[in-house]
């Protein structure tokens, strides 16, 4: 009998998140992945020591990287340097690269909220009563402030990124694997944004969703497109995340997760036979 595909499935499991539970996330994906590869899970600190052992490596619930990092920085290094096969693929152009992203497609006209990272280009934003102010290399809200336009000039340019705070009606959510949608969640609450319920989209709204899958050129992978839904009923980019999405897997109905999780062991079969080891 040939080998089973072997994966070192990186998570943080004692990550305690808001309003959400990355362990039970990651243990049922590891128990249905389990069906098809051998699957060892790790800390995302020890992934680039134990990683030459596997066949690839896949990065779920890790937490934000900003807490690590040096170490993530490493471990991109040794994987590139190694020929290992990272799942997401190490090229996403969206919050895998930081947040620079927002600038570029606010630049190139994409319906995004409107983002700027220099004092010089604040006249491109619309006016608002408040403005977000994040850490270019934030996530997860950490470092999310508000401030009102006459406290913009002051602020440490070349660190943050400012956008119009948008009065939006809702949050949603668009799950692909690969180039394939397979979800959506919205939380039709605007102040308890992980209270998600299944959303059907429209083909103005899957439409929206390609945008920003197509851009970001991935052949691999799981992203989660995140928009707001504007009081005029557009909408736009709030997030690109392609590192280690939150799937809120526990919030979608039975059928939706066995689709799910057989999209991704399908991708992870293709990416260990189109991705070969260095």
């Amino acid at each position: 009998m040939p080998a089973r595909p072997s994966i070192l499935f990186v998570t943080d499991l004692a990550y305690q998140a808001r309003g959400r539970r990355y362990c039970d996330e990651d243990i049922l994906l590891t128990s249905r992945l389990r069906e098809t590869f051998d699957i060892a899970q790790c800390h995302p600190l020890d992934a680039a020591a134990l990683m030459d052992a596997f066949d690839a490596v896949v990065v779920r619930n890790s937490g934000p990287v900003l807490h690590y990092q040096e170490e993530y920085d490493a471990f991109r290094a040794e994987a590139a340097a190694r020929g290992t096969r990272v799942y997401n693929p190490l090229n996403g152009r969206g919050d895998m690269a930081g947040k620079q992203y927002l600038l570029d497609l606010t630049a190139d006209g994409y319906p995004v909220i409107p983002t700027v990272d220099r004092p010089e280009d604040l006249h491109v934003l619309p006016r608002a009563e408040r403005y977000a102010v994040k850490p270019r290399a934030g996530a997860d809200s950490i470092g999310l402030t508000f401030v009102p336009r006459d406290r913009l000039d002051g602020l440490p340019y070349g660190d943050i990124l400012v956008q119009p705070g948008i009065d939006f009606r809702y949050e949603v959510s668009f799950y692909y694997v690969d180039d394939a949608f397979q979800y959506a969640l919205h939380a039709p609450d605007p102040t308890r944004r992980w209270v998600l319920e299944p959303y059907e989209p429209t083909g103005a709204d899957l439409a929206f969703a390609r945008l920003f899958v197509d851009w970001n050129t991935l052949d691999h992978g799981i992203q989660r497109v995140d928009a707001c839904r504007t009081q005029e009923g557009g909408l736009l980019l709030v997030e690109l995340e392609d590192l280690n999405p939150y799937l809120s897997l526990d919030r979608v109905p039975d059928r939706t997760r066995d689709a799910f999780v057989t999209a991704v062991t399908a991708s992870l079969h293709r990416f260990l036979d189109t991705a070969p080891r260095a």
